[in-house]
């Protein structure tokens, strides 16, 4: 009898520790492609922006490619399983596609900015909300903040899109912009916020007949955001995996490279790895 009742307390102690070890996992950021991304934050697994597509499933955005342009390097699996939030900048199909659609269960938590609700209660989201400015989620206080995808014309075409600020007790303070070029609210944001850590999308992406307007931030408008962040470390995604963004990796790190940017202020991460957000 002693012995069944130890074992009982060595599980239920194992069960504690697990959950404890769970809880105070380290805060990281796993770059899966493109705007695509997992993040363990505050102990839950929350996805951003998922573009679940294999290769060449979607059209041509340039006439260069069908898109995205490359694979996923990990199984769909890994990155839907456990996900217990999902935070959708806006519905383009790079940032939210129909095998998201499909895959996520229609009862995970799911945040959207306004233009988005009616897009999101046809997909049969029950856990989806509309997130006009804040709101507190498991201790995490989530805000979403405007972006500009484009300028003139090209932003009427572009529509809404938000991005997102994540903040929490023993946590760095995340600033996810979202699709967006820089602009004066950008900078006022980031002063605002003082972020430890900001999510750029850098991919410099142009639209035909309008090339010469970025639609997201390119090298140039990188550097300048970069200059303009504080002690922040600025995190580049969304390039490399879209026939229309013509801002890569190796571009955005020569530029860096030329204006001395220093290697832990500026973290390009490839696709699949995962980054420390303690450091």
């Amino acid at each position: 009898m002693k012995k069944v009742m130890l074992t009982a307390a060595l599980s239920l102690a194992a069960v504690f520790t697990f959950a404890q070890d769970n809880k105070s996992t380290k805060p990281s950021i796993q770059l899966v492609r493109n705007a695509t991304l997992i993040l363990e934050y505050a102990g839950h697994k929350i996805l951003v922006d998922p573009m679940l597509s294999p290769k060449g499933a979607i059209e041509s955005w340039a006439g260069i490619a069908k898109n995205p342009t490359v694979d996923l390097k990990l199984p769909v699996s890994a990155i839907t399983e456990g996900v217990e939030l999902v935070l959708v900048s806006h519905t383009h199909a790079d940032h939210f596609d129909e095998p998201a659609a499909q895959l996520l269960p229609k009862t995970v938590k799911l945040i959207n900015q306004p233009a988005d609700q009616v897009f999101f209660q046809q997909k049969g989201f029950l856990g989806a909300e509309t997130l006009e400015q804040k709101t507190i989620w498991k201790d995490i206080s989530i805000e979403r903040v405007n972006g500009e995808h484009g300028s003139g014309k090209v932003l009427e075409m572009m529509g809404k899109t938000s991005g997102f600020v994540l903040s929490a007790k023993n946590q760095p303070t995340i600033y996810i912009m979202g699709d967006a070029i820089w602009t004066e609210q950008i900078r006022k944001n980031i002063d605002r916020i003082k972020p430890d850590f900001i999510i750029v999308n850098s991919g410099g992406a142009r639209i035909q007949g309008f090339e010469e307007l970025p639609i997201i931030m390119d090298e140039e408008q990188t550097m300048a955001l970069i200059a303009a962040s504080g002690s922040a470390k600025v995190i580049a995604v969304h390039m490399d995996a879209l026939d229309h963004c013509r801002t890569t990796k190796a571009s955005l790190k020569k530029r860096a490279d030329e204006l001395g940017v220093a290697k832990d202020k500026l973290i390009i991460l490839e696709d699949a790895e995962v980054f420390d957000l303690s450091k």
